[in-house]
């Protein structure tokens, strides 16, 4: 009896975490954010008195929610810039705010290098992921997929042989870091699945698999035309 009880208990333990973990991770992951965000976003309010928005009458940390409320105001704040840019003044104060960001020694080289991988990643942005691809990765035999890049022209690459295409291998559970490869094109075999298909099936560990797209139509086999009989002493 205390075996059967304490198999079942197991059993119900363990179907109870793979119901409630999920949800305890993603609250997790939402909150270690907004805490990492709002350590940046609580500076709109630096204008605030100390004594009003953080505990202990300004010697401790802020209210929570004095950083959601500036967390909200943030948000507000880059739709408003983001409206503007729309528009002929709103584009030359970015333009004038690069020209002088980049003029500012050792800050130039953190802004540029910030802002060229914001563009390659930005949504509007279509050659940031090409194809999802399988490579030879670590060794020989061993397949690894990745994510085609782009075809850069680097210098010299071109005494190497085939043209080569950047491939970056991302690790798993957390694609933001991985391995930049170039890889001869001729060795890249392109996979049929979109990128955010292989995004999630990296995350997962390989358990969500890529959904199967329509199967194409088969087409219809070409008419057999009918044999042509010629009787004897007929002309064709």
């Amino acid at each position: 009896m205390n075996r059967t009880f304490w198999s079942q208990w197991r059993g119900n333990f363990l179907t109870g975490l793979a119901v409630v973990l999920p949800s305890v991770v993603s609250i997790a992951v939402l909150i270690w954010l907004f805490r990492n965000v709002a350590s940046v976003t609580d500076l709109l309010l630096v204008f605030l008195p100390w004594n009003l928005t953080h505990e202990k009458n300004g010697a401790g940390p802020m209210h929570w929610y004095w950083s959601l409320i500036a967390f909200v105001w943030a948000i507000v704040l880059i739709g408003m810039i983001g409206r503007a840019a729309r528009h002929y003044v709103g584009r030359k104060l970015i333009e004038w705010l690069d020209h002088v960001l980049l003029r500012i020694p050792l800050l130039n080289k953190i802004y540029s290098t910030v802002k060229q991988v914001n563009e390659a990643f930005s949504p509007n942005n279509r050659s940031s992921f090409k194809h999802v691809v399988l490579i030879d990765f670590p060794r020989p035999g061993n397949k690894a997929m990745g994510f085609q890049t782009g075809e850069p022209q680097l210098p010299g690459a071109d005494k190497l042989g085939p043209r080569m295409v950047g491939v970056f291998v991302p690790t798993t559970p957390n694609p933001t870091s991985g391995f930049l490869i170039f890889v001869p094109e001729p060795e890249v075999t392109r996979l049929h699945m979109s990128v955010a298909d292989g995004i999630k099936f990296i995350v997962s560990l390989g358990v969500i698999a890529p959904e199967a797209g329509p199967s194409a139509p088969v087409p219809p086999a070409p008419a057999t035309p009918a044999p042509v009989v010629v009787k004897r002493g007929e002309l064709l």
